[in-house]
């Protein structure tokens, strides 16, 4: 593409040593620049892409996309946020690409990996093609290998890349966790929805936000800017469920779900057992019963989030009961381990998600037997649920290991020292302290019993550890499998 048919998608911007080059990609890491690459020099938190423009340009960048006059000479485009305008270069170099699928975004705290996997099946049942994209990676299909991804959602260059791939591969839909951050940051900018689902929101990323209210208006950008003849997707039971209807524009199609609060579908009859959550689902005057193998109140939620969804896109009610009652565990979503003990390993890192998951492994927990938790918390990230996440775990639990989780640049012994401040009282025949994570996998075995149910909590599908200086391979599930019974 052209530099001048570039530049015609910016509102506001200067040129230097103007001179039409033909752009054959976008890049924002100087390392990786390729001949005839438009180099995006981003501000991050800790290194500033207009610094290493140079080494763009001797790798063979045609031109600079920038906040400042740089004394080098080849074409500048210069502008006030190069990462908030950054998606505009993106969507028009790879020629706007969500225009062409039904494109699905999902955010909120906790659920959104889980809910675009059902979303995906759902579709795939209905006899389409539907790529993910989210935390884990990115997959063109439910039956593909996961494409690593940096964020949960990308950033414009490579969001915008694989949306045309998908596009060009005849992928018609596409379902995407959407972060508050992305949102913030308008890594999602120039893409077209055409629905948008809401699970929940509580605390979680204040270290980014400061305030809840902060944090809600970052999610409801996704809600705002929907256009006419899309839909949204709303959990009635979520205390700030009219806050997000109220910003949804006129003729924007609204569907509700819950348990607890009038929904348009709504789960009853709820139980739960080693197998998954049975429960009937009300919608259209009708009530249906569904087995899931999944397990949890969350995961009910997330079913009901994904079946409104699916009504949402006039999909059958039988497909989609199909779809959700074969679908299988999400990796490291509640994903069982072993089976004596019951080991839990889950993603949960917020407070909330931390509640749900325990009050979930409870239900599975025989009368005579422990609940264990094992968690910790992340390092340079929000302080303040550190203390929560030690309340809720002690009270939960009938035996809590507190241990590390990415302490990153932190003391990991400072990190669980918050912690600690939310115990109530460190009883230590219940309440046990090991900072390294894998001794504190191993110890689990010395305070379990056969029919006790153990949860790890904090890192899930994570398959690595940030440590201050490195970072090393680490898994929970290979941990507690070298330890445990494996299922």
């Amino acid at each position: 593409m052209l530099l001048s048919n570039l530049v015609k998608f910016l509102d506001k911007y200067e040129m230097k040593n103007f001179k039409d080059a033909n752009i054959t990609g976008i890049c924002y890491n100087s390392a990786a620049v390729k001949l005839g690459d438009i180099f995006l020099c981003i501000k991050g938190e800790n290194s500033d892409g207009h610094n290493f423009a140079k080494q763009a340009v001797a790798n063979g960048a045609a031109a600079l996309f920038c906040e400042e006059n740089l004394d080098i000479d080849i074409p500048q485009i210069i502008v006030n946020d190069t990462k908030r305008t950054m998606a505009n270069i993106a969507a028009a170099f790879y020629n706007e690409p969500s225009k062409e699928i039904n494109l699905i975004g999902v955010t909120g705290t906790n659920g959104k990996t889980t809910v675009t996997h059902l979303v995906q099946k759902i579709l795939e049942e209905n006899n389409e093609k539907c790529a993910l994209i989210g935390t884990l990676g990115y997959k063109l299909s439910s039956s593909d290998e996961y494409k690593e991804a940096k964020h949960t959602t990308p950033q414009p260059s490579d969001l915008q890349r694989d949306l045309r791939l998908m596009a060009d591969s005849k992928i018609n839909n596409v379902v995407m966790e959407v972060s508050s951050h992305s949102l913030e940051q308008n890594r999602v900018g120039c893409c077209d929805f055409d629905g948008a689902v809401f699970t929940n929101l509580t605390q979680d990323h204040l270290d980014y936000h400061i305030t809840m209210r902060n944090y809600f208006k970052a999610k409801a950008i996704l809600f705002e800017n929907l256009k006419e003849g899309a839909f949204a997707v709303i959990n009635a039971d979520d205390e700030y469920a009219q806050d997000f209807i109220s910003v949804i524009p006129s003729g924007v199609k609204i569907l509700t779900y819950g348990v607890k609060k009038d929904a348009d579908v709504k789960a009853n009859n709820v139980d739960f057992s080693i197998d998954g959550a049975g429960l009937k689902v009300e919608f259209n005057g009708r009530q249906e019963e569904i087995k899931l193998h999944l397990n949890g109140m969350f995961s009910v939620y997330n079913a009901l989030a994904a079946f409104a969804c699916a009504l949402a896109m006039n999909i059958d009610y039988k497909i989609i009961i199909n779809a959700l009652e074969k679908t299988k565990s999400v990796a490291g979503r509640f994903e069982i381990v072993s089976k004596k003990p019951l080991v839990i390993v889950d993603y949960a890192h917020t407070p909330d998600g931390l509640e749900n998951v325990l009050k979930a492994a409870r239900e599975l927990t025989p009368k005579e037997s422990s609940l264990i938790c094992l968690f910790g918390c992340g390092g340079d990230r929000d302080t303040t649920k550190r203390p929560k996440m030690g309340k809720i775990a002690d009270e939960l639990s009938d035996k809590v290991v507190v241990t590390s989780d990415n302490p990153r640049s932190e003391d990991p012994q400072l990190i669980i020292s918050d912690i600690m401040t939310g115990i109530k009282t460190v009883d230590t025949q219940r309440v046990f302290v090991e900072p390294d994570r894998g001794e504190a996998i191993k110890f689990l075995k010395t305070i379990s019993k056969p029919n006790d149910v153990i949860v790890i909590a904090g890192k899930g599908h994570e398959d690595y550890q940030i440590l201050k200086n490195e970072t090393i391979h680490f898994d929970d599930r290979e941990e507690a499998r070298k330890v445990f019974e494996c299922v």
